[in-house]
């Protein structure tokens, strides 16, 4: 990150990374309270993704790019619906790559989606919809990732 670090929006989001490339890149997780964020989140750290941020995360631009870290008092920590809120290992910050938006259905979901962009911090990233109660979900974003040549 560089000194030109703006002001923090906080997002009612999740934030999961994967290293590609030498670097953490992440996958901002959108949607309304009880869609399935934090599973989603938990689910994705058993496919190999690192935990950034659950429920809250801060973003910001820096160096043209979005960026995504937990408010200090989340930080470390992942909500396990029926257990409560427990300790997870966890980056400081990442870059983010693009936005899933949790939909309530898996007929949301278009097969064959044109692309979209959304705004993050005041830069534009790819988004898409995504069933995150689907078991494949997890798999899912990485492969999104791996078509925007993010894993490259």
């Amino acid at each position: 990150m560089t000194g030109d670090e703006a002001a923090l929006d906080v997002r009612h989001a999740g934030l999961i990374a994967l290293r590609l490339g030498g670097r953490w890149r992440g996958a901002l997780i959108e949607g309304p309270s009880g869609a399935g964020k934090s599973d989603l989140a938990l689910r994705a750290l058993d496919a190999g993704f690192r935990l950034v941020a659950d429920d809250r995360v801060a973003t910001f631009a820096s160096g043209g790019k979005p960026w995504g870290k937990p408010p200090a008092p989340l930080a470390g920590l992942i909500e396990v619906r029926g257990l409560g809120v427990v300790d997870a290992a966890a980056l400081p910050f990442c870059e983010i790559a693009l936005a899933i938006r949790c939909v309530a259905a898996p007929e949301q979901v278009e097969r064959l989606p044109e692309p979209r962009f959304a705004p993050v911090a005041g830069v534009s990233v790819p988004v898409f919809d995504l069933w995150p109660r689907e078991p494949a979900a997890p798999l899912k974003i990485r492969r999104m990732m791996q078509s925007l040549g993010v894993a490259t």
